[in-house]
């Protein structure tokens, strides 16, 4: 069980705590389990009261801000609501775009099943555009940015879908769920031992976070390191002959 000495702050005043939220842990309370651990309730016993701000996937990790006034949050809110603030995430995913840089801009509505997935729509669904730039290739393999202007339930996942990219370890839209990254174009590494390479959650986080503090006025970026199988994931297909 996820504990608060397992996250990582990022940075803390009167006005905001920021963390690096790793995957598995839940930003809010879990609607069907309301006995699951989750952000607010963990870092609320060494904190105080905290006010969530925006939320990210369960089984993404990353930058996630936390107000610690009612101030704090109005503003914060207003920023997000505004598109005052900058979000970029780094994806993992299966495929190789065609493009270097892309926008998507197609409307997204959930689509109301059990699976809770998020589906494009263009008569019901809400607009959402979301802007993407190939950094690596890997074979059938990319590390991707993605800047969403909007924020929809599972944007970047739906959006990437749309291109028939798949997130890397993403079930619901299409991924494989790998127990460790050594099953990563597994006959181009068989030669390593990587039988201890756990992974957790899923290709995507929250790699950056800017906006304007609410105190004192100031841009402020916040960045947040990748998880240790990211790190170890993007070290094995460096290390392969499909590097480009």
């Amino acid at each position: 069980m996820i504990q608060a000495s397992d996250i990582t702050v990022l940075y803390c005043d009167f006005a905001l705590l920021v963390i690096n939220k790793p995957a598995g842990l839940s930003t809010l309370p879990d609607g069907y389990n309301l006995t699951l651990p989750h952000v607010k309730s963990i870092l609320e016993q060494e904190h105080g009261r905290l006010w969530i701000v925006h939320r990210l996937d369960k089984q993404t990790s990353g930058v996630l801000l936390l107000a610690r006034s009612a101030q704090a949050h109005r503003s914060l809110n207003t920023q997000f609501e505004q598109h005052l603030t900058s979000k970029i995430y780094h994806a993992l995913v299966e495929g190789n775009p065609e493009w270097i840089e892309k926008t998507i801009n197609l409307p997204l509505r959930p689509n109301g099943d059990r699976s809770h997935r998020t589906v494009v729509d263009h008569e019901k669904g809400k607009p959402a555009l979301t802007h993407l730039k190939a950094l690596k290739r890997f074979g059938n393999y990319s590390l991707l940015e993605a800047i969403p202007e909007t924020g929809r339930t599972h944007q970047i996942r739906a959006h990437l879908s749309s291109e028939s990219l798949v997130i890397f370890g993403d079930k619901l839209y299409g991924g494989r769920k790998h127990d460790n990254p050594s099953e990563i174009e597994a006959h181009a590494v068989d030669c390593l031992d990587l039988s201890k390479i756990s992974m957790e959650g899923m290709g995507l986080h929250a790699r950056s976070l800017e906006i304007i503090h609410p105190n004192s006025g100031q841009r402020i970026k916040f960045e947040a390191a990748y998880p240790a199988w990211w790190e170890n994931a993007l070290k094995l297909l460096r290390s392969t002959s499909l590097f480009e």
